[in-house]
């Protein structure tokens, strides 16, 4: 969602709709005018400005005072003043995927904010399993963009976090995702937004976060096919299994402020112009908006609205949450996917399916030709406008000076902060896996390793590290930097760039080997190789990489360290099997800080404990699957071999969950049950269970959860973290995966110490299964748990006993 990736058969209109954006957007200012203003002696006293009225009811006043051409203002992200009643212009696209980001034009840096802290990417993070530290980064995030805010350089609207399935390896996106498993992008979602948001009492928002890209997006230029054209082909039962978990949790258990809707079709249909997933699914079945808020607004016609407040006080009003297009999303399929035959006809369906918000300039143009031809009615757009006009109020942007409100303090002191930077180094060190670790080759030491020889075209880079959808970081430590601080070092970069297009100064690099006392080769990936509307070609290393690491490895007289930068993963069989690489590391994008975390991990100061967020297939599995074919499921009888570990059992380099520690842990399962019942609710005690599996929704759910004891004990003699992960296998015969992550959790354990770790696995969400039909089910029988070398078997029987098909 960036402005350099719109396509060029877009209307002129967007483009010089960014150029106004660009050129007129403020650029930060201390008397930034505001909403409610008590100076504002014409709007100080009218309803929608009095904060202990409850926000139903200032939204349906300030909707009942504007002119259909001032709410079609509001319709678009660049949503214009409204002086007559005192309100503001304001931009709703603003970025903080993992920091505040000026890539939207809300957010822009300068004066008292240079800068802002640049955590390790996404896929880095999800690295390291650490549910609290998600949480965390986001609570740090959003107290440097109120701090923003405060001084007039950035907006309250975040269109973060992106929580598409990393579903194909090539996807130049996929470094902004928390990986391939729906369940960890889902927990990734809810606790990255309610740290963004704050868990504020009364449904307030500290800042407002969107979880995008809904739905099945995962490619952006593939073989001639772009996000703009591309038709997604996805079956019920892939779409309820797989591309829905982490929006539904985003939704359900983050309570996000908003979706996005993304820019291709799913099954014919674009995703921003369909009701079955807008209405029907996030607001329907998600609850995206509060059943008894809509009762209240409807209602005002025909009973007091003592009835609002009523609801408000004994606090059973849900708050209203937006959707908001991908950029120009309407326009994309008006104008390139030509899904309707006139662009009144693309405004209509695009609200009427439940969009609230266009990232772009297409409804504040088309929606009044829209209500001129009857294809929508006013009150249509009055329902988009109470769910922005809500978030807002829940920001307090309708309750005056924002100095003069929770979080008003917070200002420049408070934007890379000492605590701030160093929670993004620990970010890094907790998401470097350590993938090979022969010998063992690592730690290093200073005292042996007097000189390090640090080649590589990512050796010394500072922006390669932050990623994409990224600020301006505070500053930077690059690797070279970082290992400089423990020794000696000799650089020679052998590339000067990733690119690598030629081996003109691999000479400098293998002198500098046959010198050192050890050789670190930092390689992989940046931007130029997977990017937003960038998939990449192939996994592996671009150009004449791996003829690099393999001659200074041939070369080097000391032990050779291969640290790998990338999103995505890379095919490197050759350095798994080649005796000589003693090591390897995945820094991913480690942040501003990635050369100290890299370094501290090389060194041993750090003990890794990082885990694939995402499997490493080998280059050859390319070839069987297209980017194009959505099934996640394999098909052996068309030689399609399935996606992600839960599909795929073919050769792979490293798979989902791999990564060594310098400690030893070892797992036993302290206590389980071996028999579980799920109760089946009375009401449907005499229903059919197809395939001896329960429908998920006829069983008497709550907190149906099975507890373990799982006692961990560092057998090693360096402290460190450890990622549990708990697999779980259906019975046979039915439809689910053949195993699939049910928990985890990251525990931290001295040396030679034991830790019990208590596990909760909520049965209905975690041991069931989802059917062709797309029905989920709990199957009953024999699950197969698995804790790394531990296996459990858990038999599930049902309070109706076991019914035969």
């Amino acid at each position: 969602m960036a402005a350099t990736t719109i396509p060029l058969s877009l209307p002129h209109l967007f483009l010089l709709f960014l150029f106004v954006l660009a050129v007129s957007w403020p650029t930060g200012n201390a008397l930034r005018l505001f909403a409610c203003d008590p100076r504002n002696a014409a709007v100080k006293d009218l309803p929608f400005c009095k904060i202990n009225l409850p926000i139903a009811d200032r939204v349906r006043d300030l909707i009942g005072r504007l002119t259909l051409k001032e709410k079609l203002g509001l319709l678009v992200n660049n949503a214009t003043a409204v002086p007559r009643l005192g309100l503001v212009e304001y931009e709703w696209w603003s970025e903080a995927l993992h920091g505040v980001s000026n890539v939207g034009p809300g957010t822009r840096f300068g004066g008292d904010f240079s800068g802002a802290t640049a955590f390790p990417q996404v896929i880095t993070t999800a690295a390291s399993f650490n549910a609290s530290l998600w949480e965390e980064i986001g609570r740090v995030v959003s107290d440097e963009a109120r701090a923003m805010y405060n001084g007039g350089w950035a907006g309250l609207t975040y269109w973060s976090p992106n929580v598409n399935i990393f579903r194909d390896p090539r996807w130049g996106r996929g470094q902004e995702t928390p990986g391939e498993d729906p369940i960890v992008a889902g927990e990734y979602a809810a606790r990255y937004v309610r740290g963004l948001q704050g868990n504020l009492p009364g449904d307030r928002l500290k800042v407002a976060a969107c979880c995008k890209h809904y739905t099945a997006y995962d490619l952006d230029n593939w073989s001639g096919v772009d996000r703009f054209h591309f038709n997604a082909k996805v079956s019920r039962q892939e779409m309820v299994d797989t591309f829905e978990v982490p929006f539904r949790q985003c939704v359900m258990q983050g309570n996000v402020a908003s979706v996005m809707c993304s820019y291709n079709q799913v099954n014919g249909i674009p995703t921003c112009a369909d009701p079955r997933l807008l209405k029907d699914t996030i607001r329907g079945a998600w609850r995206l908006n509060g059943y008894y808020f809509w009762f209240c607004i409807i209602a005002f016609e025909f009973i007091p609205s003592l009835a609002c407040f009523a609801f408000y006080v004994f606090n059973i009003v849900s708050p209203n949450r937006y959707i908001v297009s991908d950029c120009d999303s309407v326009g994309v399929f008006y104008d390139n996917q030509h899904y309707t035959a006139t662009p009144e006809e693309a405004a209509a369906d695009a609200i009427k399916a439940g969009l609230d918000l266009d990232c772009g300039p297409f409804l504040a143009v088309h929606t009044q030709g829209a209500v001129e031809r009857g294809l929508l009615k006013e009150n249509d757009i009055n329902s988009a406008l109470v769910n922005t006009l809500t978030v807002q109020m829940r920001l307090g942007m309708f309750d005056g000076d924002s100095a003069a409100q929770p979080f008003g303090n917070l200002g420049p002191r408070d934007v890379c902060t000492p605590a701030n930077q160093e929670l993004a180094l620990e970010a890094a060190r907790q998401g470097i896996v350590l993938l090979k670790n022969h010998g063992p080759s690592l730690p290093l030491s200073p005292r042996r390793h007097r000189t390090v020889a640090v080649i590589g075209p990512n050796s010394d880079v500072t922006v390669t590290m932050i990623g994409n959808y990224a600020g301006i970081a505070c500053g930077y430590t690059t690797p070279l930097q970082g290992i400089g601080r423990y020794t000696k070092t000799i650089h020679q970069p052998g590339c000067p760039n990733v690119n690598c297009k030629n081996a003109h100064h691999f000479g400098d690099a293998i002198n500098a080997a046959r010198q050192a006392d050890a050789t670190v080769l930092v390689m992989g990936l940046d931007q130029s190789i997977e990017a937003e509307f960038k998939d990449r070609e192939g996994l592996l290393l671009p150009g004449y990489q791996q003829e690099l690491v393999s001659k200074v490895a041939a070369a080097s007289k000391g032990p050779i360290i291969l640290v790998l930068m990338s999103g995505g993963p890379i095919d490197v069989s050759f350095a798994e099997h080649d005796p000589r690489v003693g090591a390897i590391l995945w820094a991913g994008y480690p942040g501003q800080a990635g050369g100290t975390a890299i370094a501290d991990v090389l060194f041993g100061t750090h003990n890794p404990g990082g885990k694939l967020p995402m499997t490493w297939y080998t280059q050859d599995y390319l070839s069987k699957v297209p980017m194009t074919t959505m099934d996640m499921r394999s098909n052996l009888a068309r030689g399609y071999p399935g996606r992600t570990y839960r599909f795929y059992k073919g050769p792979v380099v490293y798979p989902f969950g791999h990564g060594f520690s310098y400690s030893n842990f070892i797992q036993t399962l302290a206590s389980g049950p071996a028999i579980f019942t799920v109760p089946v609710d009375g009401r449907h005690k005499n229903t059919t269970i197809s395939t001896n599996a329960i429908r998920v929704t006829h069983a008497k759910c709550g907190r149906l959860s099975l507890g373990l004891q799982v006692d961990v004990r560092n057998a090693g003699s360096k402290d460190g973290s450890h990622t549990l992960l708990v697999y779980s296998t259906p019975p046979v015969g039915h439809w689910g995966p053949h195993k699939q992550l049910v928990a985890f959790k990251k525990v931290q354990v001295p040396a030679g110490t034991q830790l019990r770790v208590p596990i909760n696995i909520h049965v209905c969400k975690f041991l069931s299964v989802v059917d062709r039909s797309g029905i989920r089910r709990i199957p009953m029988g024999q699950h197969s748990l698995h804790i790394g070398d531990v296996k459990h078997l858990l038999s599930l029987q049902s309070t109706l006993g076991v019914i035969k098909s």
